[in-house]
């Protein structure tokens, strides 16, 4: 009896051990393939984030005369709607690796074992308008020193957190796009 107990225990332990195993790997894969770098990621629909971010840069938030918008259009890569309600205060950050492509940004979540992007953030949609430091609850969710960028991202917003290196680097492949696309998204 105590023996088939402890070899049902090592066999839990054995599962654990390769489940955790296989979120490294996937880390590794995804780092193998180069420009990568860490970052947190909340995604939201015109409100509360607009609004606020909106106020900073002195322009009406698109969507900023209704109270509560019904459902945010999924961002591509996700197939999940954001909605205001489901961003409170310092919630939402989801901590994840992001990889540059040659006009798009792919977001992996790091506690997934997707090997699919959660987000695809295209350079054509992409729009920083401001910048910020974490606010209240949300100096716990993220790392200290992260910086916040509030992007409008197609029809809703994007907040990404970033470390100062991460954060000239991103600024810096915004910029660069190729002759002929709007290079002035960066507020």
């Amino acid at each position: 009896m105590l023996t088939a107990v402890l070899e049902a225990l090592a066999g839990v332990c054995l599962l654990v051990l390769l489940a955790i195993g296989a979120l490294f790997l996937r880390r590794v894969m995804i780092r193998r393939r180069g420009g990568t770098f860490d970052c947190s990621l909340r995604l939201t629909p015109a409100l509360p984030g607009a609004a606020r971010a909106a106020a900073r840069i002195g322009g009406p938030a698109p969507g900023a005369e209704t109270e509560q918008p019904e459902a945010a259009a999924p961002v591509r890569g996700t197939g999940t709607p954001f909605t205001a309600a489901g961003v409170r205060d310092g919630r939402g950050w989801s901590y994840g690796i992001a990889q540059y492509g040659a006009d798009r940004v792919d977001w992996f979540r790091i506690f997934s074992y997707a090997y699919r992007p959660a987000a695809v953030l295209t350079r054509r949609e992409l729009d920083v308008i401001g910048r910020r430091a974490p606010e209240g609850t949300e100096e716990l969710a993220l790392f200290p020193g992260w910086t916040i960028l509030d992007c409008r991202l197609g029809a809703g917003y994007a907040e990404l957190a970033l470390s100062e290196d991460a954060l000239t680097g991103f600024l810096s492949w915004l910029e660069a796009a190729p002759p002929g696309q709007d290079v002035n998204r960066v507020s």
